[in-house]
């Protein structure tokens, strides 16, 4: 039969497209133009479509089907009005139509308004035969409206008429974990199992909701189960190995990761992870080659970069690491991650003015994180550029207002550069804030503490602390 189908389906569009070639008019019923309508509509060829839905309403002229078609392509092309119309006119004739009311909801849900789609739909719910398909839209359109429980319900509703919808089983999870219903989660998917004990994609979303709980020993016996019932299932070997990684049992968690890379494309995720488990495992060497191939695989991965990087700082060969570093910067300049390591080891070196480049580019791209400006002004301070310490530490405290880790080392570089009111303003601000913290910074700035006026300012509100 359906061989059939496919064969009348082909002579109809032969048929059809010969006839746009020739310019000869050829009779079609309404079917075959539905058919050849919905073949173009789903290649994405919407002129095409648009001369069989005109050739169709010239041959069939009151053809409810046709003209629903036209209204979907309509609706396509973001021709609500005109569409809206067409429904409206049909919705007179046959009021019973369920396709009416699904492309209304389309028409309410394009204009944002899915509280009317999800009226309209449930009004197509009691005229269609195919409730998932509904249940299914009307739970998307919950979920436009962020009503996660809502949502959840429709969706576990589609799962009662096809217990094999897997994406409305996504779905319901989904809804769960953004309400952060764990523990529901896991209650639904045991009841659900309970039912089809061999469904692998039950079982490998219960392992992640034990997992997000940090249950690893009941996340680990949901995804053994998903594996046995599918070994094939690639997202629940990761899952897998994810789990035994946070077990600690490194050996295991690489076997998994490989058995991936077996079954699919390598990736540099599972390469990634490789590496850290032998370096967990301490081999390096095994640790190194698969951070390399993590980079290879992908050059934008950041965390491969900073693992390899990493992995020499290590072992004190920082000129390797700052080889990879550049490698990584040379490819993605403004990537801040980069250049925290860049200045890290930099500053391994003694290569201070590298260090300041590299604070500044953090800023510059964006990263302005207290670590960032205390870091770079306390370089600057160390190679005795005072006035540059002075201006980060200022745009510092436009950020961080009164915070003390600013306020006592602008006071101190205002002390340094001769600017003592202004400093002991900062000092004041500094003491106020978090008195004891003044003993780190006299032992980092020492001949500011040794001044009269500031030991009489630490007395002073030491009474007070």
């Amino acid at each position: 039969m359906s061989s059939n189908y496919n064969q009348n389906k082909k002579v109809s569009l032969s048929k059809f497209e010969s006839m746009l070639k020739t310019n000869n008019v050829y009779f079609f019923d309404s079917t075959e133009f539905e058919g050849i309508i919905q073949y173009y509509l789903d290649v994405g060829r919407q002129s095409l479509a648009y001369k069989a839905i005109k050739l169709g309403l010239e041959q069939h002229p009151s053809s409810i089907n046709l003209k629903l078609l036209n209204a979907e392509l309509l609706i396509y092309e973001d021709k609500l009005d005109a569409a809206d119309k067409i429904l409206t006119e049909l919705h007179a004739i046959e009021p019973n139509n369920e396709e009416i009311y699904v492309q209304k909801a389309t028409i309410f849900s394009k204009s944002c308004e899915h509280q009317k789609a999800i009226d309209s739909l449930k009004i197509a719910l009691v005229y269609t035969d195919d409730k998932a398909d509904i249940l299914a839209m009307i739970g998307t359109e919950y979920l436009y409206l962020d009503n996660f429980q809502n949502a959840r319900e429709n969706f576990a509703k589609c799962l009662e008429v096809d217990y094999e919808d897997y994406s409305s089983l996504y779905n319901v999870i989904y809804c769960f974990d953004m309400e952060n219903q764990n523990v529901a989660a896991i209650e639904y998917l045991i009841n659900f199992i309970e039912k089809d004990p061999f469904s692998e994609v039950a079982w490998h979303q219960l392992g992640r909701q034990y997992f997000i709980l940090e249950d690893y020993n009941s996340a680990l016996r949901a995804f053994d189960y998903a594996v046995i019932i599918d070994d094939s299932f690639v997202g629940a070997l990761l899952e897998k190995a994810k789990t035994l990684e946070q077990l600690e049992q490194y050996r295991d968690a690489i076997e998994n990761y490989l058995a991936t890379l077996e079954l699919e494309d390598p990736t540099a995720f599972a390469y990634y992870r490789i590496g850290e488990c032998y370096h967990k495992l301490e081999n390096k060497a095994f640790a190194l080659k698969y951070f390399k191939k993590t980079v290879k695989e992908d050059p934008l991965l950041d965390k491969g970069w900073i693992a390899l990087s990493n992995l020499y700082c290590e072992e004190k060969q920082f000129q390797k690491a700052l080889y990879y570093i550049n490698k990584a910067l040379a490819i993605d300049e403004s990537n801040t991650l980069y250049w925290r390591k860049y200045a890290e080891i930099n500053l391994k070196l003694d290569f201070f003015e590298e260090v300041t480049r590299a604070f500044y580019a953090c800023i510059d791209y964006g990263d302005e994180n207290l670590d960032i400006f205390v870091g770079l002004a306390d370089v600057l301070n160390f190679i005795g550029d005072f006035e540059d310490a002075k201006i980060i530490l200022i745009k510092a405290l436009r950020i961080f207002p009164k915070h003390a880790e600013v306020e006592y080392r602008l006071g101190c570089i205002y002390y340094i550069l001769g600017e003592d009111d202004k400093g002991r303003k900062s000092l004041k601000n500094g003491l106020k804030s978090d008195f004891e913290y003044h003993v780190i910074f006299k032992e980092l700035f020492p001949a500011v503490f040794d001044l009269d006026e500031v030991n009489k300012l630490i007395t002073k509100y030491k009474k007070y602390s």
